[in-house]
């Protein structure tokens, strides 16, 4: 497999006003990790081979963008080009996560594009690196959503579109981001649609990679084509900051039955909400795994959408 083939830089069009905007604003950048060769169907499809059971999610998405509907699935057997050809036929959503754990070689690209940001961003740590691949059918969707660290989506085929709405209250509750913090629910958050119409939307193309905001809600449609986009998350002071700020609210709120504590992320008042969070965690009460586990489908080579469901 070619590993690191490009002697150029990842990060193809960094300009210096993007350093100001990293982690602050939206950003689209162009890369080239196409080029490491890391990402194509026959490399995938090995990736997909050696994916453990518990680094994978894969979902039946449903059409309806103001509710989640998601069945979880599994492979059944099929080889790692076969399931790429049933998401291309049918209408899922593969995620495989931390494949840096199980294959170094993601973990060298992992680090170097880190390098490359923290070169560009002056003062930026990061930790706690992430990287994943997602391998999406034709017209799926991400249901509107948030996240709890840096997240960046990289583009590699296919083309789909992000919407990307405000850091509010109205948007997202901090309510919402202690329950996802706690584990009492997953990253879906409450959805309508006229929210479309204070989003930001950014198409993006093969080459082309987007950042943005912590805890910005998003949701993402595939046009009709098949994806795949690479993900990846950091944490740096200020992320770990916000984390114990809202998870030691939320521990608030359960046990003090505070109704607004302070959300801000700097100052004294972060370590006494730290260690309430460790606390929490320490007496077992966050809610342990994550919010799934039936599986209801598992892929089908042979279907003509790529799927067998389960009675």
């Amino acid at each position: 497999m070619n590993s690191m083939a490009p002697t150029q830089d990842l990060l193809a069009d960094w300009q210096p006003r993007h350093a100001q905007l990293f982690g602050q604003h939206a950003i689209k950048l162009q890369h080239r990790l196409a080029e490491t060769g890391l990402f194509t169907r026959e490399a995938l499809g090995r990736l997909i081979e050696r994916c453990p059971p518990d680094h994978y999610g894969i979902l039946s998405m449903g059409l309806d963008k103001t509710k989640s509907e998601k069945i979880h699935g599994e492979f059944g057997g099929c080889s790692g080009i076969e399931v790429i050809e049933a998401i291309e036929r049918g209408r899922m959503w593969l995620n495989m996560r931390r494949i840096m754990d199980f294959d170094p070689t993601y973990r060298a690209l992992l680090d170097r594009v880190f390098t490359e940001f923290e070169a560009r961003v002056p003062g930026l740590k990061t930790s706690k690196r992430n990287i994943g691949v997602l391998v999406s059918s034709p017209n799926a969707q991400v249901y509107y959503h948030a996240d709890i660290q840096g997240q960046s989506l990289w583009q590699i085929s296919g083309s789909k579109r992000v919407y990307l709405y405000p850091t509010s209250e109205v948007f997202l509750p901090s309510t919402s981001i202690e329950k996802i913090l706690l584990r009492e629910t997953d990253e879906d958050v409450l959805y309508k649609p006229w929210f479309d119409e204070f989003a930001t939307v950014h198409d993006l193309s093969p080459g082309e990679m987007l950042t943005w905001p912590l805890y910005a809600p998003h949701r993402v449609e595939n046009h009709d084509c098949l994806n795949i986009s690479v993900t990846m998350e950091h944490w740096t002071k200020e992320i770990w900051n916000a984390y114990a700020v809202h998870y030691g609210n939320g521990v608030m709120r359960r046990t003090l039955k505070l109704g607004n504590p302070s959300t801000r992320t700097s100052g004294l008042s972060v370590y006494p909400k730290a260690a309430s969070a460790f606390a929490w965690k320490k007496l077992g009460r966050e809610t342990k795994g994550d919010v799934v586990k039936t599986k209801g489908f598992r892929v089908d080579a042979n279907s003509p959408n790529g799927v067998e469901f389960y009675r």
